[in-house]
């Protein structure tokens, strides 16, 4: 067994973290909470509950000697070229020699993404040392989503400015639309982009990587790969293009596979989102009796393949050309570099070209897992173990301040920016006001519970009465108290942008803050220890968010 070394810690770490359960998170899936917190109800769309060890233990699948080499060798090439680390070589060796992958991805998002993909690399890091601990000797890879064509997901990316505002970087590009985003270069413009980021961070190592890794002639995943190769430099993770020629070669037999068995595939997918839907979860990916699992490149653009029934035999569309099975056959044969998966075929893929112990992802992905499990059985045999990446909030110091002073805490941020305000104004009414709104409170309530029970004595069918009448009153006076708060609201502006700042930074347009914001603006802020930091916050035994407080 090969030993993993991660960077040493301070002794004494600048951050505190605090669980919250997803439970108190909106907008997550039930699929997601049972997952986390019932697995019984789930346990028939995946391999081993998220608390299981069962994990760390060897894949039973096959992965070819052969393969191995090959893949490795082409990691190699691909990380050196992008300044890989020392310890990213040795991972690789490592790998070569036997090791298995703790794999995550993401889609390469302009300087490198929100800060959940950040989290993303921390998680594989920290799977990888657990499975070696273990016993199992493991490494972390970072798979590229590079063959994604989403351009307006990955071209822009938000830092946070000046009293709650929230600045929108976005990269000009040239080429063609629906192109896969590792395709698709920057220009010269790029460089403004890079320069404006700059004038909102500031000065930092980080800012220096930013210009050294988004440069002319890059393309998202060459420049996001570059910068991750300097960010987990310390850690080695190795990181994955699928895009590169020869990968797409190796995995030609997924995509013949995909395409040879594509109507079971598609009845078996079909069935698997039945069955989600009569437990009463979602299917995250609408599959449809036309679908197939894979995309081409036609004229530099990324389109589905489809299916259609033709007598017998079956014709597939790849936009207005048909061709038979055995003609589509052929042409992954011929040139598989112009084919890619879909996202219910990459982690296929994935762990066709990857020895994989694990995949950590977000809640998108544990939902796709729970589909994807019928084409594992059909093309790999078994089905790879999904666990939680780790999922934080990081609150500054001025925001812990300002949370203080206020009496609040995230789930009082969740209930949106207006909720927001009129709390904090409610919390900066006069003390002597607030006092009697409160004495009118108590009293109201004991006179109220003192003419109930005379009520129920007289008749108790007056009981109903009773009660309505005093919520009646008490919803008054709540909104006589609200309506004060308002008033001093209006009349504090700073009260005002406390609420606008906490909601712009702790809660970015109603959405997790680690899915909008970057993650290099708190890395330029803190530095680049903030990620030994937070890697100390990663426990694969906790799967709640969690709150971290910087220092």
């Amino acid at each position: 067994m090969v030993a993993t070394r991660v960077p040493e810690l301070p002794e004494v770490l600048p951050v505190k973290a605090q669980c919250l359960p997803y439970a108190q998170i909106p907008h997550t899936s039930r699929l997601f909470l049972d997952f986390l917190s019932d697995f019984s109800k789930v346990q028939q769309f995946y391999p081993s509950s998220p608390y299981s060890s069962e994990w760390q233990k060897p894949s039973r699948r096959h992965y070819d000697p052969e393969r191995r080499a090959r893949v490795s060798e082409i990691l190699e090439r691909q990380n050196r070229a992008w300044g890989a680390s020392e310890k990213t070589v040795a991972n690789i060796a490592r790998l070569r020699a036997g090791a298995s992958a703790a794999l995550t991805g993401q889609q390469v998002g302009l300087f490198g993404g929100p800060l959940f993909a950040i989290y993303k690399a921390l998680s594989a890091v920290k799977l990888a040392e657990q499975a070696t601990t273990a016993g199992v000797d493991s490494v972390p890879v970072f798979w590229l989503a590079t063959n994604d064509h989403d351009l307006a997901e990955v071209n822009h990316t938000i830092f946070p400015g000046a009293s709650g505002s929230l600045e929108r970087m976005t990269a000009p590009s040239h080429g063609v639309d629906d192109a896969p985003v590792g395709t698709i270069n920057f220009g010269a413009e790029i460089a403004g982009v890079v320069q404006a980021a700059a004038e909102v961070l500031g000065d930092s190592p980080v800012t220096d990587m930013l210009r050294e890794s988004y440069r002319a002639g890059e393309n998202f995943g060459s420049a996001f790969a570059r910068l991750y190769a300097r960010l987990f430099a310390d850690w080695g993770v190795i990181l994955l293009d699928p895009c590169d020629p020869e990968m797409q070669a190796i995995a030609a037999p997924m995509y013949k596979a995909a395409i040879e068995q594509a109507a079971e595939i598609d009845d078996a997918l079909l069935e698997r989102g039945k069955a989600l839907e009569r437990a009463g979860y979602h299917q995250q990916v609408k599959v449809t009796p036309s679908s197939t699992l894979l995309f081409t490149v036609h004229e530099g653009a990324r389109i589905p393949i489809h299916r259609r029934l033709n007598g017998n035999s079956m014709d597939f569309l790849l936009g207005d050309r048909k061709l038979s099975q055995q003609q589509l056959l052929a042409q992954i044969a011929d040139a598989p570099q112009q084919f890619s998966p879909n996202v219910l075929l990459r982690p296929i893929v994935q762990d066709y070209l990857l020895p994989s112990l694990c995949y950590t992802g977000g809640t998108a992905e544990v939902a796709y897992f729970a589909q994807v499990a019928v084409v594992y059985e059909r093309l790999l045999g078994t089905v790879t173990p999904i666990l939680p990446r780790f999922s934080a909030t990081l609150v500054e110091p001025k925001l812990q301040g300002l949370l203080e002073r206020y009496d609040l805490n995230l789930t009082d941020v969740f209930a949106g920016e207006e909720a927001l305000r009129e709390k904090i104004a409610a919390r900066i009414l006069p003390p002597e006001l607030q006092s009697a709104f409160d004495r009118a409170g108590a009293n109201l309530e004991e006179a109220l519970a003192a003419i109930r029970t005379a009520l129920v004595r007289l008749d108790k069918t007056l009981a109903e009465a009773a009660d309505n009448a005093g919520a009646k009153m008490q919803h008054q006076l709540e909104s006589l108290r609200g309506r004060a708060a308002r008033a001093e609201l209006r009349q504090s502006e700073i009260a005002g942008r406390h609420a606008q700042l906490l909601s712009a930074s702790l809660y970015p347009n109603k959405t997790l803050q680690e899915r909008e914001i970057a993650g290099v603006a708190y890395l330029a802020r803190h530095g680049t220890d903030l990620l030994r930091e937070l890697y100390a916050s990663v426990h694969t035994d906790c799967h709640d968010h969690q709150v971290v407080t910087l220092s």
